[in-house]
């Protein structure tokens, strides 16, 4: 059965106001969500997110998607002058983050809210950089769209994009890895991920210079680092 534009719109529009995927998908298990979460090189990955943010003491930066507040933390040691707000539609783990940060410098901000209204939550143009991880490969296919847009909406000028997630799954047994999220967040939403089909949608969404700037294989598949600037 095909939908109408008008029926895609009123059904992305529910999905926005009604339903997320929470920390660990399916299983439910948000406070376990930083040990598990660990197993993925985390120190890692996180690292190579900052480093490709650089914060700026000026900066504004959104965290979409920030969950128990990890990037937010470490944003926030690297540079504790700049303006970091984490977003989240699941009040658990925003409890969960604030108990993360200090107050030194500008103190992080959180948001309850999800990733396709920033512009809503935040104002149109109100970002430096925008920063999402491990957020849409949780996503159906139309919401992961729709982050993007909000995300590229969110940004001023010449505003940077910077994402961590499953991307292109491309050996044997980074596929076979990946079927442990696959489990835990449903194939659907999971195998465009698995695919490649990031690149194409950060594109689509008007982002400019879009690059995979790093690939980290771990036990639940690769996780890919994408960059690239509003334009």
């Amino acid at each position: 059965m095909f939908k109408t534009a008008k029926g895609r719109a009123i059904e992305t529009a529910v999905m926005s106001q009604r339903t997320f995927t929470p920390a660990l998908g399916r299983l439910g298990l948000t406070r376990l969500y930083d040990s598990v979460v660990a197993l993925t090189r985390e120190r890692l990955w996180r690292s190579l997110v900052a480093m490709h943010v650089a914060p700026r003491p000026d900066d504004t930066i959104v965290d979409v998607g920030c969950g128990t507040g990890s990037q937010v933390a470490l944003l926030h040691r690297l540079e504790p002058r700049a303006r970091i707000i984490g977003v989240d539609p699941d009040p658990e783990t925003l409890a969960l983050a604030r108990r993360k940060t200090g107050a030194d410098g500008v103190a992080p901000q959180w948001r309850l809210g999800m990733g396709d209204a920033l512009v809503e939550l935040l104002g149109p143009g109100s970002a430096d950089t925008a920063v999402s991880s491990l957020v849409l490969h949780q996503c159906p296919l139309p919401m992961k769209r729709s982050i993007l847009t909000s995300m590229h909406a969110v940004l001023r000028p010449s505003g940077k994009l910077v994402v961590a997630d499953y991307g292109l799954q491309r050996t044997t047994l980074m596929r076979l890895a990946f079927r442990t999220v696959q489990l835990a967040d449903g194939l659907q939403d999971t195998q465009p991920n698995a695919d490649g089909v990031l690149p194409r949608l950060m594109s689509e969404a008007g982002f400019r210079g879009v690059r995979e700037a790093e690939v980290i294989p771990t036990l639940t598949g690769s996780i890919s680092i994408y960059v690239a600037s509003r334009g």
